[in-house]
């Protein structure tokens, strides 16, 4: 069995379980909160991994997964999106405000989707997993994950030209 590179790990993946989060949730600090939640679950729970089990990054993303259960299921609502500040400073206040607004239009509008389709597209576009990858994490067929995928983002495509519209 080889040795975990606990460092190297952290690195890889802290990204990838931010951005899940902030996705599913919409607030950046809620999102560091439970990224740092799932790592610390990590770090004590790292005596159970089993590697014939499989890949170190799909466990970390299960233990991600179970922390974000774990926070809806004990505040039992969707978490209000009011704090969309991931523009880079660098950008003129019109294109930040801009882009502030349409981040805000596209969190309002993953609100409206279910609670799968938002964890699906946080794994997507959020972790930037793979469909076999996802399909892996989530128990679904990968084929299954595409098709909810491509209707979801059509969905959300969808509610994006409503929003123009009015």
């Amino acid at each position: 069995m080889e040795e975990i590179d606990w460092h190297e790990c952290y690195e890889k993946l802290l990204p990838k379980v931010f951005h899940y989060f902030w996705y599913r949730v919409g607030d950046r600090a809620l999102a560091e909160d439970l990224t740092a939640t799932t790592f610390e679950k990590t770090w004590k729970s790292r005596d159970r991994f089993r590697h014939d089990l499989g890949k170190f990054d799909y466990w970390v993303l299960g233990i991600a997964r179970k922390v974000a259960v774990d926070y809806f299921r004990k505040y039992k609502a969707t978490i209000p999106l009011d704090d969309p500040s991931v523009i880079s400073s660098s950008h003129l206040i019109e294109e930040k405000f801009e882009e502030d607004e349409k981040v805000k239009t596209l969190q309002g509008q993953l609100q409206r989707l279910s609670p799968r389709e938002r964890e699906l597209i946080a794994y997507k576009y959020g972790a930037e997993f793979s469909n076999r990858q996802i399909a892996h994490l989530t128990g679904l067929t990968e084929s299954n994950v595409g098709v909810i995928l491509y209707r979801t983002v059509e969905r959300l495509r969808g509610f994006w030209k409503e929003g123009q519209n009015e």
